[in-house]
C-alpha cells in the first residue's frame, strides 16, 4: 500500500509571484519598474559587503573581498544582487520560483562572464537539498511571502554555523503607508500600483522574533532613507520605512 506523502510547505504567495513574473524583462532595466531598486541596490551593497568582510575578518578593500564565502540570495529575481556578489568574490547562488525571473537572471549573467548558479526553486525546497551557506540574502522579499515565520525559518536553517543572515524588508508603519504606497506607486509612480501591499509589511520586531525563533541571533538593524536633494538612498537611523537587519548563527 502506497505511504501518503505529506505536502511540501511553501512560502511562496502566488499572487505575488504572477505580479513580479509579469514584470520580469524590466529587471534590468534602470529606468523600468525595478528603478528603485537599481537605485538602492548601492547602499544595501555597501552594507552586506562592510558587515561581511567585519563578520568574517576579511579585508573589505582587496577587489574581490569575499572569495571563499558561499552565498544564497533568497528571491533573486533577475539577479540584481547576485552579479555584485559574485563579482566580490562569492560563491554565488540565485533562487527564485519564478522562472521568467530566473531566465532573465541566466541570460544576463551569461554575458557577464560570472559563473552564478541559478535555481528555479523557494526557500524551502532548497533545504531539502542539505545545502547551506556562509551568507544567505533575503532583501526586499519578506513582504511578499505567504508566510513570514515558516520563510524566515527556512533562512535560518540554510545559514551555516558561524554563517549570517541578511534580511531588508518595510516596516508598517504610517509613514511607510505614506512614502512607500502614496508617495511611491501613486504620486512618483516609480513602482506599478499595487507592488506593495501594506498590510504584509514586517516591523522591526516581528522580523527579529521571527530570526530569533529560527535560532540566530540579530546582531544590527540598519534603516534605509531616500535623499531627494542627492536622489540617493541612504544609511539612516530611521527603520519607520525602510531597514535591513544583520543576523549570525552561532558556531558549532
Amino acid at each position: 500500500m502506497p505511504v501518503a506523502r505529506t505536502p511540501r510547505q511553501s512560502t511562496v504567495d502566488q499572487a505575488e509571484l504572477d505580479k513580479f513574473s509579469a514584470m520580469a524583462t524590466e529587471w534590468w532595466d534602470p529606468a523600468g519598474k525595478f528603478k528603485p531598486l537599481h537605485k538602492l541596490n548601492p547602499v544595501r551593497l555597501r552594507y552586506i559587503r562592510e558587515k561581511a568582510c567585519s563578520h568574517f575578518g576579511l579585508d573589505g578593500e582587496k577587489r574581490r573581498p569575499l572569495e571563499g564565502l558561499n552565498l544564497v540570495d533568497i528571491g533573486c529575481g533577475g539577479g540584481l544582487l547576485c552579479e555584485p556578489m559574485a563579482r566580490l568574490g562569492a560563491a554565488v547562488t540565485g533562487i527564485d520560483p519564478g522562472e521568467q525571473n530566473i531566465a532573465i537572471a541566466r541570460t544576463h549573467s551569461s554575458g557577464q562572464d560570472l559563473n552564478i548558479n541559478y535555481q528555479t526553486i523557494n526557500a524551502e525546497e532548497l533545504l531539502e537539498t542539505g545545502s547551506t551557506y556562509d551568507i544567505v540574502l533575503n532583501m526586499e522579499v519578506v513582504e511578499h511571502v505567504g508566510d513570514v515565520p515558516l520563510f524566515m525559518r527556512s533562512c535560518a536553517r540554510l545559514v551555516s554555523p558561524g554563517g549570517v543572515l541578511f534580511s531588508a524588508t518595510l516596516n508598517r508603519t504610517l509613514k511607510s503607508f505614506a512614502f512607500a504606497i502614496i508617495g511611491a506607486e501613486y504620486v512618483l509612480k516609480w513602482l506599478p500600483r499595487g507592488t506593495h501591499n501594506w498590510e504584509k509589511f514586517v516591523t522591526p520586531a516581528e522580523l527579529s522574533q521571527a530570526i530569533t525563533d529560527g535560532g540566530l541571533e540579530v546582531c544590527d538593524t540598519q534603516g534605509v532613507t531616500f535623499n531627494p536633494l542627492s536622489d540617493q538612498w541612504q544609511p539612516s537611523g530611521d527603520t519607520n520605512v525602510n531597514y535591513i537587519m544583520l543576523a549570525k548563527k552561532p558556531a558549532r
